[in-house]
């Protein structure tokens, strides 16, 4: 019996997973990741990297990052505190929602995760203090794949809920989408 549930979003393959808890008067237990119940929803890797962030004021941007192939990487994102406004980006070369992003509301209390696919930008603003998330990625980290976009770019006309508090030097220098940027290939 699957403990989760997926909704499609307007992103082709872009996915809202809802946790089922199991509540008692100590609380609860949710399955972070079960590799047979998210293998419905599209995850079909093995985790190679969970990452912990923390990031400590609200209002704080970080992204756009994204990794070329070979690692091109699937990453699953959960809130287990505070808020966030959680953003991806399809990059995919080709995709008829192309340079189209989405964001969903991923927080502790209402247990929701993006499952994010190859060929997308991810970034996040949070909207409490004291934010902690976990991602398991599906491909480890190489700077050498690493790539991003700037935030504040015009041509994604991202809509932050807030007005940024804080980014860092190295997201705020991320290159401008230039005219010739046709997106990322998977193949």
């Amino acid at each position: 019996m699957s403990r989760l549930a997926s909704r499609a979003l307007p992103l082709a393959d872009l996915k809202l997973i809802e946790r089922q808890r199991l509540v008692d008067d100590r609380g609860f237990l949710a399955r972070i990741f079960c590799a047979r119940d998210l293998a419905a929803c599209g995850w079909n890797k093995p985790i190679m990297q969970i990452n912990h962030t923390y990031t400590r004021t609200k209002g704080t941007v970080r992204g756009m990052h994204f990794q070329r192939r070979p690692c091109s990487e699937m990453k699953l994102v959960n809130v287990i505190r505070g808020e966030v406004w959680d953003v991806a980006v399809d990059l995919r070369e080709g995709s008829a929602t192309f340079l189209h992003w989405h964001a969903e509301k991923l927080s502790a209390e209402n247990g929701r995760a993006l499952l994010i696919p190859e060929g997308f930008a991810h970034g996040f603003q949070s909207l409490t203090d004291d934010v902690e998330m976990l991602y398991c990625h599906s491909a480890a980290y190489d700077p050498v794949a690493e790539g991003g976009l700037r935030p504040s770019d015009a041509r994604l006309a991202i809509a932050w809920p807030l007005a940024i508090s804080a980014m860092s030097s190295r997201d705020r220098e991320l290159p401008l989408i230039d005219q010739d940027f046709r997106g990322i290939s998977l193949l």
